[in-house]
């Protein structure tokens, strides 16, 4: 028996990884993935978290049973109840009664604005490692902040606070996930995601699709920095866009 596959084989074997794919993939914040440990997480608690979220985005399930969160995770029914009971007490996740508008229907589901609320904190203490003091974000260029609430230095570096005042209301899990993506994936720099924050508020805007559109414009435009803005929307107004 050899170590290759024959056609057949091969052609079996990627009909398999092809069925596989197709079933659905997930995504998994990076951040969870880089600060679990910070966050005092046990492997089994993180391991509980990403179940949760494989259901929801697989699965469409946002309140998979203990029975089918055992069997997934390998562990017993004590210590799924004890994972819970610590994520719950501590704030990582809660427990939603929702009402379904079409059918008067009352569901539960499981609801994880508390970890991103907890990973938000460790990316932005991460952030205040990285910069000296007196590197303060958008530090001798007081204009650019026109028209977005103030805020205290420590909240003013923080992306998730400053939309939770725009948005007048606190940050969906999604929402969460999009700007971290911004940050983490697409390397948007935060001057610029505000920037795109207070377009969209000047222009009556305000929700995350028109955001991504401005911030996917300027990047292929290479606007990277407040100037740059300042001169692409000059350009377009001109009529010299290119």
């Amino acid at each position: 028996m050899t170590g290759s596959f024959d056609k057949t084989s091969a052609a079996e074997w990627a009909e398999g990884v092809a069925f596989a794919m197709e079933a659905g993939m997930v995504q998994i914040p990076y951040a969870l993935l880089k600060h679990y440990r910070t966050l005092r997480l046990t492997d089994g608690e993180m391991l509980l978290l990403m179940q949760l979220l494989a259901f929801k985005q697989a699965e469409r399930n946002e309140f998979p049973t203990w029975e089918q969160l055992q069997t997934r995770i390998g562990c017993t029914a004590n210590e799924i109840a004890l994972y819970f009971s610590k994520l719950m007490k501590e704030g990582f996740l809660r427990i939603d009664s929702v009402e379904d508008r079409s059918s008067s229907v009352q569901f539960e589901r499981y609801n994880l604005t508390g970890l991103y609320r907890k990973l938000a904190e460790c990316m932005i203490a991460e952030r205040n490692e990285q910069h000296d003091e007196d590197d303060i974000l958008f530090a001798g260029k007081p204009d650019l902040l026109n028209g977005i609430s103030e805020s205290p230095l420590t909240e003013e570096r923080n992306l998730f606070t400053i939309f939770e005042k725009e948005f007048g209301r606190p940050l969906s899990p999604m929402e969460y996930e999009t700007i971290t993506s911004w940050v983490d994936q697409d390397r948007y720099p935060e001057e610029l995601i505000l920037l795109a924050l207070k377009e969209a508020v000047f222009a009556g805007k305000v929700h995350f699709r028109y955001i991504d559109r401005i911030l996917l414009e300027w990047s292929r435009n290479r606007v990277r920095n407040a100037q740059d803005a300042k001169e692409y929307a000059q350009r377009f107004r001109g009529g010299g866009r290119n």
